[in-house]
């Protein structure tokens, strides 16, 4: 099962020399496949996606993803961008960059546009008890979720212990995403 691994300014610090000595640390200590720079407030964005990237191109294999922002992921080189809810009409975009696509679902029918569209990979929440996620999705629907698509799909919300993975392994799904479990 695949690991993707979420950064938050909470965790990681907004300073860049922080940032980038914290970031190597976590990619060193789990091994991710994936990784994306998330900090959606932040008037230095492009700088610390940056320092992002060039952390993450030390990690061989690893998939380095941007968050929402396909011009900077495609000036960055990243292998991907991961989209919001709002932003399904921008898949097609993202995917004529040659960018790998990531979509935020909510909802199985979200999923299943997802991929018509030709998204990649979704991450699918809350599917365990998160802060200010709304009511979680729990494994039994992310398993009847991936019996009825073909689409990646990564579990997301709640995701803090290894029985919190050993349940979602059990689904088939592709893998999990979190910021919690991989700090």
């Amino acid at each position: 099962m695949q690991k993707y691994l979420i950064t938050s300014a909470d965790f990681y610090s907004r300073d860049s020399e922080t940032f980038k000595t914290r970031l190597r640390k976590q990619l060193q200590l789990h091994m991710p496949e994936y990784a994306l720079f998330r900090d959606k407030e932040n008037p230095e964005y492009q700088s610390l996606a940056c320092g992002f990237m060039e952390v993450c191109r030390e990690f061989e294999g690893l998939v380095c993803i941007i968050h929402s922002d396909i011009k900077t992921a495609s000036a960055l080189k990243a292998d991907g961008v991961h989209l919001t809810s709002t932003q399904f009409a921008e898949i097609p975009h993202a995917k004529s960059e040659n960018l790998e696509v990531i979509i935020s679902t909510h909802s199985h029918e979200e999923v299943l546009k997802a991929q018509s569209l030709g998204a990649d990979a979704v991450t699918y929440s809350p599917v365990f008890a998160s802060p200010d996620k709304g009511e979680p999705k729990g494994t039994e629907d992310l398993k009847a979720l991936k019996d009825k698509s073909d689409i990646k799909i990564f579990a997301l919300g709640g995701i803090l212990e290894p029985r919190h993975v050993e349940a979602v392994e059990k689904t088939g799904v592709q893998g999990f995403a979190s910021i919690r479990y991989f700090y």
